[in-house]
């Protein structure tokens, strides 16, 4: 069994936001395929608080008020499945604190800096990457959960490397 934090790039296709995940398209046919082999086999999902944020704001984006509606309405059913403990979502109750902040600005377990990576442009580590990153470093140090247990699952190549 793994433990699965999603990034944006991935819940945008799971909701599906208009815009940032087009009808037919390989990566959103992959990750509902993906999707349910990882929960046939007893995966876990955990959304983490960028990923709620950057979906939020991508569902506030789609120009057409009924899709925006519909994805609003979906998205808010798979917090509601998160809030209940629905199964394949767990709930990840992120310490917004001193620690965490003092993570983040380390790099977490990037190795480097968050202000090296974030030097590094489109190729380095964004914020919103980075809180991801310290989300799931600070969950493997509270559950004691093995790092190698707990991935991102991202179709960010920049984030890929950390995940």
């Amino acid at each position: 069994m793994n433990v699965w934090f999603i990034d944006t790039s991935v819940l945008d296709h799971i909701v599906p936001v208009p815009g940032w995940s087009k009808a037919g398209s390989p990566d959103r046919q992959d990750i509902a395929l993906l999707m349910g082999e990882r929960v046939d086999s007893g995966d876990s999902m955990i959304l983490p608080i960028t990923a709620v944020i950057e979906t939020g704001n991508h569902i506030c984006q789609v120009p057409e008020g009924g899709r925006r509606r519909s994805a609003a309405m979906r998205f808010a059913e798979i917090l509601r499945w998160v809030i209940n403990g629905r199964s394949p979502w767990v709930l990840d109750e992120v310490q917004w604190d001193r620690a965490f902040l003092r993570d983040f600005v380390a790099g977490a377990g990037t190795g480097t800096t968050w202000v090296d990576l974030a030097s590094q442009g489109k190729n380095g580590l964004g914020g919103g990457d980075m809180t991801l990153v310290v989300e799931r470093d600070q969950y493997c140090a509270r559950t004691g959960i093995l790092r190698e247990r707990v991935r991102i699952w991202t179709l960010d190549r920049g984030l890929s490397a950390y995940a």
